[in-house]
């Protein structure tokens, strides 16, 4: 096990709340919250601002309503905090080969491997520098958190949050842990905390009172064995550098329960159309056909269909996904749908498409259910999702503030303008039109000459 500080764990402050912020000067420093607006939506995230009325991730957004009921409700814009993220993780891929994402706006890096940092004042160094590079680049603010291992560098990120860095010196690890809650260590969730409390165990140094053998008793042999090694501040994971993707998938939660039959199947020949243009956009083709179904009484099922090859044509995919609904009974309503290709290969063999039960690819059976879904799916009238980018042919770049009753206002400013003023327009106005979000930073002239913080 390595005693130097040498594993970094980047985590982007409140990211997409952020993003938001910094996309629009009217937000900043303003409560904002960002997820599925409908009556089942739930919080993806929110900016300090927000968690000061006790809003958090997960939680219900009709709950989060109740608790902050001015703030600022947006639907997320994924495709630009992907754009992001990506910006981020060219950083830290600059520092080292072995960087492992964890999700968009976090990630482990060993800083040694690159040769980036091989003691405590270099790592310091390599963080703080990390951190003004992400300002510069994005405009945004990440926390660093610095140590030994894996476990430790994430939680002191944790810690430094937001807009911090800490370093967690040799040594200090057991008299840091003892004091925390269980349910710092990894892998210690809810059910595990009650089982853990239960037998009076609720700090990590009371853990590591408890002994590997008491540890093994209650929670059994894997998981005690390494819950008394994190106790101690062992942890000997290595930062292993980004896997292959393993599936692409897509799936809706509708607001509310599908019944007709007719329908499930139309959302399900839908689905798998995006998730084979999804397919398609990655240079990819999988065997392995896989429908969730997402029932009334939130029960989920699952079921899959293995193919002689790897395909991806839409075709194959609908009609296994049809066979695959055939199996599932969808009486009492359907709350979510979801359509997976597994099995990745880069390459596809053509001749699956006998594996489709008639030839339809390029008949007109095909265009029918096209325009049925079309009519099923989108509404007559154009909608307007809150938070994202607009351009108008008089006022330029803007923002959709909300819509209803016809309507959609539309606050108009950029990333590096003054907040902007506020306009009402018809919902069908031919001067308003969707646009691509702006760049939360202007490429500057003293960033030339550092590839690693250009596009």
């Amino acid at each position: 096990m390595r005693t130097a500080p040498t594993i970094l764990h980047l985590d982007m402050d409140a990211f997409f709340a952020s993003v938001e912020q910094a996309s629009k000067p009217s937000l900043r420093g303003k409560a904002v919250i960002v997820g599925g607006l409908g009556p089942r939506g739930v919080v993806a995230t929110c900016s300090y601002e927000a968690r000061v009325f006790g809003v958090h991730s997960a939680m219900p957004m009709a709950q989060a309503r109740r608790l902050a009921p001015n703030a600022a409700y947006l639907v997320p814009r994924f495709g630009f905090y992907r754009t992001i993220s990506e910006q981020v993780m060219g950083l830290l891929r600059a520092l080292s080969p072995l960087v492992e994402p964890l999700s968009l706006d976090e990630a482990f890096v060993d800083l040694e491997a690159g040769g980036a940092a091989w003691d405590e004042e270099s790592a310091r160094l390599t963080g703080v520098k990390l951190r003004a590079d992400i300002r510069a680049v994005t405009g945004l603010t990440g926390s660093v958190g610095l140590a030994a291992s894996k476990m430790l560098a994430k939680i002191a990120s944790e810690q430094a949050k937001p807009d911090g860095l800490v370093l967690i010196q040799p040594g200090t690890e057991r008299a840091l842990l003892g004091p925390m809650p269980v349910r710092t260590l990894p892998g210690v969730g809810p059910a595990t905390g009650d089982h853990l409390r239960r037998a009076g165990i609720t700090t990590v140094e009371e853990i590591a009172e408890a002994g590997e053998d008491e540890l093994v008793r209650l929670l059994g042999k894997a998981h005690g064995h390494a819950l008394y090694a994190m106790a101690l501040a062992r942890d000997d994971r290595p930062v292993v550098a980004e896997r292959e993707t393993k599936s692409v998938s897509v799936e809706d939660t509708y607001d509310v329960d599908i019944h007709d039959r007719l329908r499930v199947g139309l959302e399900v020949q839908r689905l798998a159309d995006r998730c084979v243009r999804r397919l398609r956009g990655a240079g990819l083709s999988g065997r392995t056909i896989v429908l969730k179904v997402r029932r009334y009484d939130f029960s989920t099922l699952t079921r899959s269909e293995t193919l002689r090859g790897p395909t991806d044509d839409p075709a194959v995919v609908r009609e296994a996904a049809a066979r695959l609904l055939e199996s599932v009974d969808t009486t009492g309503g359907v709350r979510l749908l979801g359509v997976g290709v597994s099995g990745l290969a880069d390459y596809t063999q053509e001749d699956l498409f006998a594996q489709a039960a008639g030839e339809r690819a390029e008949g007109p059976a095909e265009d029918v259910a096209d325009e049925t879904v079309r009519e099923e799916v989108e509404p007559v009238e154009r909608r307007w999702a809150a938070g994202h980018d607009v351009r108008h042919a008089e006022y330029g770049h803007g923002w959709v503030q909300g819509s209803g009753l016809g309507r959609v206002t539309v606050r108009f400013e950029t990333p590096d303008s003054e907040p902007g003023r506020v306009r009402t327009f018809r919902i069908d106005d031919p001067a308003l039109e969707p646009a691509d979000p702006l760049p939360l930073v202007e490429r500057r002239p003293e960033l030339q000459g550092r590839p690693e913080l250009q596009d």
